[in-house]
């Protein structure tokens, strides 16, 4: 997990009583991986989970809005750690979405003062959601991390041409980039994870079938999400 420099950051852990997840993995830091280690999901005790923005239609949604698991996604598109973590996301997504167990919400969280290139790349796949919609913008966040080598790697000419490959209008995404139309939007994500209590990138909060929240950290691999879930759909029953 890549914790960003901010007055707001606070170190100290503490563990989700309850759902301890055997042999999950997890990384917390903010640069390589380090080894993977036995680990239960952690939330950082500075989390305050009732400022969470509630999920509506005008979040960028995979899976159905009333699937009974949500988990809502703050992400950095040049954290390496989010990159990891959407790969996980998405087998999770085409396990579980087909059958509107899981909803996926991707919110926006760059990370200025570890990747200064993060903001852009997230206001672009903002204008891939204005000129194409939501389909579109899952295509282009999926590409940015398909391409991307991480922690400021991608060359910003990348944006309009990933945009023109999606088939949307280049000159269009052009013009949204250059006049700032989704400065104010990847903004307003941002202030809705710092509101929350996050510090870093992945940061993911599970809206449980009884509407509880679990704020966990770090890039939870495809097994330890699995765990996850399929305690919590067991519960539901």
């Amino acid at each position: 997990m890549e914790e960003k420099t901010s007055p707001y950051a606070v170190p100290a852990t503490i563990l989700i009583a309850g759902l301890i997840i055997a042999g999950a993995i997890y990384y917390k830091d903010s640069g390589t991986p380090p080894t993977a280690q036995v680990a239960t999901p952690e939330v950082t005790n500075n989390a305050k989970l009732e400022n969470l923005k509630p999920v509506s239609a005008q979040d960028h949604i995979l899976g159905d809005l009333k699937a009974p698991i949500k988990i809502i996604e703050f992400s950095d598109l040049e954290c390496p750690f989010c990159k990891d973590f959407h790969k996980t996301m998405l087998q999770i997504i085409q396990q579980y979405g087909p059958t509107g167990q899981v909803a996926w919400i991707y919110r926006q969280f760059p990370l200025d003062q570890l990747h200064s290139k993060a903001r852009k790349e997230a206001e672009a796949s903002e204008c891939a959601s204005n000129l194409g919609g939501n389909d579109k913008f899952w295509a282009y966040i999926t590409k940015v991390f398909e391409i991307t080598p991480a922690n400021n790697g991608l060359d910003p000419a990348q944006l309009p041409i990933i945009a023109k490959d999606l088939g949307l209008d280049q000159t269009a995404f052009t013009q949204c980039q250059t006049s700032g139309a989704t400065v104010a939007s990847v903004e307003a994500q941002y202030q809705d994870a710092v509101a929350t209590g996050g510090t870093g990138t992945p940061f993911p909060i599970v809206i449980t079938p009884d509407d509880k929240k679990i704020a966990l950290q770090g890039a939870i691999p495809f097994e330890g999400m699995k765990q996850l879930i399929d305690g919590l759909l067991a519960e539901k029953k």
